[in-house]
């Protein structure tokens, strides 16, 4: 049961329907409550779709950081937002100087996401460690050059990033004793655009549970005080940076049309038909995300 998050918020509710004592949201609390005069203690509550999602996130990151033995955690930081969104929960989880954040840059990585990951880790105050893999992916392609031959780069080569990064996070994970945090949101793992032994490797997949267009919007409310996951990142097109020139839409549709199909296809089991004639979408669209 380590997906649920308890949300707090106990009521006690009187014989007219009125609200009269309530405990604070995502906290353990103590409330006082008198049954003979129907009075008691209204706690501080948490308002807000955004607001309520990120408390959620951080009360379970840190309980199961915790309650499973751990006292450090470990985030790949690509530039890109959703790592950053999983590094600033994981910040306010347990605290900066239980985080650390690695960039594993490739051949394809820009400059660009690099200066983001390092701008992150200077905002939130935590350990930022650059690990370049090209070295490493080139030995991977050595390697199989033989019996690769004859065949054009494609899909493969793209996971084999993926999947050097995931045994460097596993082995500081080893050596240093802190457990991995993925960062894999539910648009992806939906669709399947994400790699086994890759960037899904971990402990915990922090945002698995958070659509891409969310993540976006927990992010601004990350900012709402100062800008701690650096704006360059909210702004660029989302890509995996596997390929050169690459963007997450040459192979899904935009968020804003998967987001919705994802939610009507698998949270409420909504046909094709339906989920077209709802959002007035192309059907063929629709099908291509379900399959």
């Amino acid at each position: 049961f380590d997906s649920l998050v308890f949300d707090g918020s106990s009521l006690v509710i009187g014989p007219d329907g009125k609200l009269i004592a309530s405990g604070r949201s995502f906290e353990e609390d103590l409330v006082i409550f008198d049954s003979s005069t129907l009075t008691g203690e209204e706690h501080e509550q948490i308002e807000g779709d955004e607001a309520s999602a990120y408390a959620a996130l951080v009360l379970g990151t840190r309980d199961y950081v915790r309650k499973c033995g751990f006292k450090t955690v470990l985030i790949g930081l690509s530039g890109g937002i959703d790592s950053a969104l999983t590094a600033a929960i994981a910040v306010d989880a347990v605290g900066a100087d239980n985080v650390m954040g690695v960039g594993m840059p490739s051949p394809y990585s820009s400059q660009g996401s690099i200066d983001d990951a390092r701008k992150l880790a200077e905002n939130l105050k935590i350990r930022f460690e650059l690990l370049p893999i090209q070295d490493i992916f080139e030995a991977y392609r050595k390697a199989l050059a033989g019996v690769f031959a004859g065949t054009k780069e494609d899909v493969t080569e793209e996971n084999l990033q993926s999947r050097t990064r995931g045994t460097l996070l596993m082995a500081l994970s080893n050596k240093f004793g802190s457990i991995v945090l993925s960062t894999g949101n539910k648009s992806e793992l939906g669709v399947g655009y994400c790699t086994l032994y890759g960037d899904m490797v971990g402990g915990l997949a922090v945002i698995s549970d958070v659509s891409k267009t969310l993540v976006y919007r927990l992010s601004r409310y990350v900012n709402r005080e100062r800008e701690i996951i650096p704006e360059a990142t909210i702004e660029k097109p989302p890509s995996a940076e596997l390929r050169p020139n690459q963007r997450d839409s040459d192979s899904l549709p935009a968020y804003d049309i998967l987001d919705p199909i994802l939610e009507d296809y698998v949270e409420d089991s909504h046909t094709a038909e339906q989920i077209a004639a709802d959002h007035n979408f192309d059907i063929e669209v629709v099908r291509r995300v379900i399959r």
